[in-house]
């Protein structure tokens, strides 16, 4: 298990090296100053030969490159081109934010999509299966910006049960009302996570149960839920696999729901610099959500290595 854990470390050195190198350049291709944002344009040229200078973009690519590299390897993420605020204290308040959406919703979406696909297996080409599969398939389907907006008019507007916007307290919500302002973003987010594993379980699982093991464990006399427990053994490295790559989905792809929502997270810090033209939190930001991508994905190699001693080999 150490030799298989090294080996996959090993392996994320270079990919996070690539993500790397992609974003930065990425990012430069941006047509475009971005000092242009903050200068008039009737700015004396020394000021913006000063300003150029103190971030590094008079200087050749690959040297831009490595200096911010090793800097970030270091903890330096910079400073905000617009607020002239240091990058790594907003984008950990950020990223805590979106935990807190994050969390709940793939515990809501991973829970019940593995319930209605083991369901929806179980009754293979039964009505529950329709409906659970159309469930899961509308699931996957609806865009996430649409639905949080008729959540936002429904439950928001309409009945007036749940905070339309924003985040209502500070740190970790602690009462009913600061989990009122989660619910309908939590919900929102916990969708399309909810109809992928559903359809990926229901799968798995239908193909586990036509091997010829089943059979042998009914031979034995095994109830229905001692088989349930080997069947579903034998699904887990497929659904872990997804729900690991959702999870990290959920991470990095929440942009239009925190921006419906006005939430303070990484997706709408990333959506707004964008917006700006702040290369310093681009660049930070996406690093720091490929490398938890990464990081889940190793996560999930060693989960499904433990499930499964042949995948060590």
């Amino acid at each position: 298990m150490l030799s298989f854990l090294a080996r996959r470390l090993l392996h994320a050195i270079p990919i996070l090296f690539g993500v790397s190198i992609i974003v930065f350049m990425l990012v430069k291709m941006i047509p475009g100053n971005p000092l242009d944002l903050l200068l008039p344009p009737e700015a004396p040229p020394e000021l913006v030969a000063q300003l150029t200078a103190a971030y590094g973009f008079d200087k050749p690519l690959y040297v831009q490159y490595f200096s911010w590299l090793w800097r970030t390897l270091q903890g330096d993420l910079g400073y905000s081109i617009f607020t002239g605020a240091p990058v790594a204290a907003e984008l950990r308040s950020a990223i805590g934010n979106t935990f807190i959406l994050a969390v709940p919703a793939a515990c809501l979406g991973f829970t019940v999509g593995v319930t209605l696909g083991t369901i929806a297996a179980h009754y293979q080409g039964t009505f529950v299966d329709k409906i659970f599969s159309a469930f899961a398939i509308t699931g996957v389907s609806l865009p996430h910006y649409w639905f949080a907006i008729v959540m936002v008019v429904i439950f928001s507007v309409t009945m007036n049960w749940f905070p339309a916007q924003g985040m209502h307290f500070e740190g970790l919500p602690t009462t009913w009302e600061d989990l009122k302002s989660i619910v309908l973003p939590v919900v929102t987010l916990s969708l399309i996570p909810m109809g992928v594993v559903a359809r990926v379980t229901r799968a798995t699982v239908l193909e586990v149960l036509n091997q010829d093991f089943v059979n042998t464990l009914h031979a034995k006399g095994l109830v229905g839920y001692e088989i349930l427990y080997h069947v579903l053994k034998n699904a887990a490295p497929s659904v872990i696999a997804v729900i690991g790559l959702q999870f990290g989905y959920l991470l990095g792809g929440s942009i239009l729901v925190e921006t419906v929502f006005n939430w303070p997270g990484s997706g709408s810090l990333l959506n707004l610099a964008i917006f700006r033209r702040d290369v310093p939190v681009m660049q930070a930001t996406i690093v720091i959500l490929a490398f938890f991508f990464v990081l889940l994905n190793l996560l999930v190699d060693i989960a499904q290595a433990a499930i499964d001693p042949r995948i060590r080999r």
